[in-house]
Order: structure tokens, then sequence, then C-alpha cells
């Protein structure tokens, strides 16, 4: 006869049994689990899940498979395979894949870069409602990459992505009604859909909602408003922002006048590359505005001004050497030799990218 102790003991490799089966993951069966388990960061049983039911031709297995590929998500990154399962998901309709399939395209990623597949699948994805895809077909059709330009489409496809709230959209379409590109011209109108893009946070409306306030263009000028949005893209890092928001503080627009302030939004300009915020910065140096003077720092921004304007901003360029010039007559030679050393040793703190067309022709005085 068994005894109560011996029946405990046969009981306790089978409550083992439990615990270890417990404490692995299941497999997963569907498509559904396989999502549940790629979002617990479970990658290797969303791989395999995903893997069979794409192979079986589920779209959505085989855009989520895609995507493993493309985040290296428990595989490494592999952009051709990526594309290769975004198209058979696209072939059948699925959105997100035909979204992605164009990106790819539109950047040459996994395959060659092709702006007429890019388009091709963006339109496919726009035209099921995709804000991303419209956004995308819009700038195709803006920019006339893979389609012949064409600013009434463009007009058409940013105002269907504004419509749902897509910033960028609504950013360019105010870009539109500014121009009169597709539309009619309409600084109010174009004022309108930069504040929503500025409202949502978008740099760029921001930084173009205040140089409207600035110059009363499609709303009445208002330079404390300007001040605020200038801020707001400036602190986002917008450099042209940075060095207008400067310039109101040198010139107590919209803000009491602080030149302490004024060098510190010039500085975070000129540090970026921009040639008008240097010029500037080295004229506080030179008079001691905001900052002890200083000739050896005012020669080195003014020098670096000089060095990186464009042809087509020789008027500015000559301003710099007059200035650069001037302090330089005023240097002992070991004082300026320090001065050129630093302006051949700088480097921006990182690389200028914006449309030089719509810098400031602002500069301070000699």
């Amino acid at each position: 006869m068994k005894t109560a102790k011996h029946r405990i003991r046969q009981l306790v490799p089978f409550a083992l049994l439990l615990m270890t089966v417990a404490t692995f993951p299941a497999a997963a069966q569907t498509v559904d689990e396989a999502m549940t388990a790629y979002e617990r960061g479970e990658y290797a049983t969303a791989l395999r899940a995903f893997q069979m039911h794409a192979e079986r031709g589920d779209a959505r297995a085989q855009y989520n498979l895609g995507r493993m590929y493309d985040g290296a998500r428990g595989v490494p990154e592999d952009d051709v395979e990526a594309v290769k399962w975004y198209r058979r998901a696209a072939e059948q309709g699925n959105i997100s894949a035909q979204y992605s399939l164009a990106f790819k395209y539109d950047l040459g990623l996994g395959v060659p870069r092709d702006n007429s597949e890019a388009v091709k699948w963006y339109g496919r994805a726009a035209e099921q409602g995709d804000v991303d895809a419209r956004f995308r077909l819009g700038l195709m059709y803006d920019n006339g990459e893979g389609i012949p330009e064409d600013n009434a489409e463009a007009v058409r496809w940013y105002r269907l992505a504004a419509e749902q709230g897509h910033a960028g959209a609504r950013f360019r379409l105010g870009l539109m009604y500014g121009d009169g590109e597709g539309v009619p011209r309409d600084d109010t109108e174009a004022v309108r859909w930069y504040r929503l893009a500025a409202e949502q946070g978008d740099m760029d409306a921001q930084f173009i909602l205040a140089v409207a306030y600035d110059d009363g263009k499609g709303v009445p000028e208002n330079d404390a408003q300007a001040v605020r949005w200038y801020r707001r893209a400036a602190e986002r890092g917008n450099i042209s922002a940075q060095f207008r928001l400067g310039l109101m503080y040198d010139d107590g627009e919209g803000a009491p006048q602080d030149f302490a302030e004024a060098v510190h939004w010039y500085r975070r300009a000129a540090d970026q590359g921009d040639a008008i915020a240097q010029n500037n910065l080295g004229v506080m140096y030179e008079y001691g505005r905001g900052v002890v003077q200083d000739f050896v720092q005012a020669h080195k921004w003014y020098n670096l001004a000089a060095s990186r304007f464009f042809a087509s901003q020789r008027d500015l360029r000559e301003k710099s050497v007059r200035n650069r010039d001037r302090v330089a007559a005023q240097m002992i030679p070991a004082d300026l030799a320090e001065a050129q050393r630093l302006a051949r040793e700088w480097r921006p703190s990182r690389l200028l990218e914006f449309d030089f067309s719509t810098l400031p022709k602002s500069i301070s005085p000699d």
C-alpha cells in the first residue's frame, strides 16, 4: 500500500513539468498572435509565425515579415528581403506594404532608386487613404519626380493629407497658397495652414509663421508673435529662426533689447555655419555688446563669415571683409595669428541644411 508520502513524491515531477511548460512562450498560431509576440519583443516566435503565414500568401504576415527585415527585429537587417515581402503584400493591396515599397523605391533601398515606381506605389496607397502616401505623392508632383510636375495635383494630394491632420502637408499647402502655385495666391489662407502645422510642432512652419508676423504678410504685423514663433523654431534647431531671433533681441523688436540674448542666438546659428550670424557675432565681439570686447573672436567670426558667403552674396561678403580688415588693423601680430588659427580649426556643429535663398538680408552695420 502506497503511503501519502509516496503519492506526494509522484506528484512533484508532474508539478515541475507544468511549471516548466508554463515558463516557455506559447507558439504563435495566428497572425494576430504573431503580432502580439512581436509587440512583446518575442521576435523569434513572431518570425516563425509570420514566415509560415507569409509563405501561405497572407498579406499581413508578408508585410510584417518585411518589417522585421527592415528593422532588424529578430533577423539581420536586409533591405532586399524586406522589399521582397513588401512587394508580395503590396500586390495583394496591403496599404502599409504599398507605402513601404514606395518608400524603398523613393530612397533606393533594397532596389535601384526609381521615382516612377515610387509614384506608382505611393499612388496606390494614397488612393486607399494612407495619409503619409498622400503627402509623399504631393511632394512627387510638386518636385516633378517620377512624374511631370503638376502643382494642381500636388495641391490636391497635400490638401487630402492636410485634412487628415498631416503637419508636413499642412505646411506645404501653406507654401502653395503663399507662392500661388496650383491655387490662386492667398497669404491669409497660407497663414491658416502654417499655423495648423506650427501648432503641431512643425519646425519649418513655425519659422515661416514667425516671418509672416514679422513682415505683416497674411496677418497683421506683430513683433511679439514673431518672437514667440521664432523661439519655438529656434529651440528645435532651425538656423534661420535662431538668426532672426538674435536680430529681434539685437534691435529690441518684439522683446526688450537684450544683447546677451542676441549673442546667444547668433552663436547658435553661427556655430551651425550661418554666415550672416557669424558676421553679426563678430560685430558683438568687436563692440562688446552682450560679451566682453574681444578682437580675436571678432576677427575669427568675420573671417569665417567672409569665407562662407556665396558668389550671389558678394555685397555681404565684402562687408564682412571690411569688418575683418578694420579689426585686424587694431590687433598685434600674435593676436591676429591666433584669430586666424581659430578660424582655420573651426568646424560647424552640424551640416547646414536649408534653402539659402530664404536667408534674411538683414545684417548689422559696420
